[in-house]
């Protein structure tokens, strides 16, 4: 089960629209997916149609440890659960500031689903903040996606993330990897994408070997500006459902089965070698 954080303290940056479109697109390519809302803005819940009022439990009431995650689970589409959010999450950064193990409360949730390899893919839409939710997701994450906008202020703003992921490696998930950058609101036309990507490429080439974000990879697919995926999420859909043949929908498919064939290769390099005929 890979476990990806989607994270980024920037807003605005394509964050909640790739978690959701990629949860979809991934679901679509036959993989179980769960999409889990850790946003108390709710944004992903209303972008699969749904609105967590006070009688559904949520991602909170399995933070403060009263339900499991099982009973907060929704079924929106073949393949596809939410796990959902809504406002009472902010509480949290209180309600557990003094809690020993807060980091830890999301991970022990998910060791179940885990032992069961309950689902192919969870995907965290993690809130544009460092606080006590983004610490949970990335200590029950073995992976980060950072969704970045090739301006210069992302740019600058990659360092702080970078080292967050190392601090959180270092002493609370040594698993954890950064090991893909999502460049979303890309305009192919403009030099200034095509220099912020080639510097984020050199960047990453020279990195300490043992840095968490070593490995990553800039995904080839460019998740292009288009307003239908503005649009979809007041429709409660996906783009993949919304408009499935517009360029933001066969970007974020692209994108999927661009992760799939990563992973593919992975597991084609990790056989051992077939014995060789006496």
């Amino acid at each position: 089960m890979r476990t990806i954080a989607v994270m980024n303290q920037k807003g605005g940056v394509g964050k909640t629209t790739s978690s959701v479109n990629l949860a979809a697109a991934l679901a679509r390519e036959g993989r179980r997916v769960c999409l889990m809302d850790l946003d108390p803005q709710g944004h992903a819940s209303f972008h699969v149609g749904v609105e967590a009022g006070p009688d559904m439990p949520t991602v909170y009431d399995v933070l403060i440890q009263q339900v499991s995650l099982d009973e907060t689970r929704q079924v929106v589409g073949e393949n596809l659960s939410l796990i959902p959010a809504n406002i009472d999450l902010a509480a949290t950064e209180v309600e557990l500031a003094t809690v020993s193990g807060r980091e830890f409360f999301l991970r022990k949730s998910m060791q179940h689903w885990k032992e069961q390899n309950r689902f192919d893919y969870v995907v965290m839409d993690c809130p544009p903040s460092l606080g006590i939710l983004t610490i949970n997701a990335l200590t029950a994450a073995s992976e980060v996606f950072i969704p970045l906008q090739p301006h210069f202020f992302a740019l600058q703003g990659l360092s702080k993330l970078f080292e967050t992921t190392a601090l959180v490696t270092r002493r609370l998930n040594r698993d954890l990897r950064v090991t893909g950058i999502l460049m979303c609101l890309y305009e192919s036309g403009t030099r200034l994408a095509a220099d912020i990507t080639e510097d984020l490429r050199q960047f990453l080439s020279t990195s300490d070997r043992d840095a968490p974000w070593a490995s990553a990879q800039i995904f080839k697919t460019r998740i292009r500006r288009n307003i239908k995926l503005a649009e979809a999420p007041s429709f409660g859909q996906s783009i993949i459902d919304y408009a499935p043949t517009c360029p933001g929908a066969i970007d974020y498919i692209a994108m999927a089965q661009e992760i799939l064939a990563m992973e593919a290769q992975i597991a084609a390099s990790s056989k051992p070698p077939a014995a060789s005929a006496a």
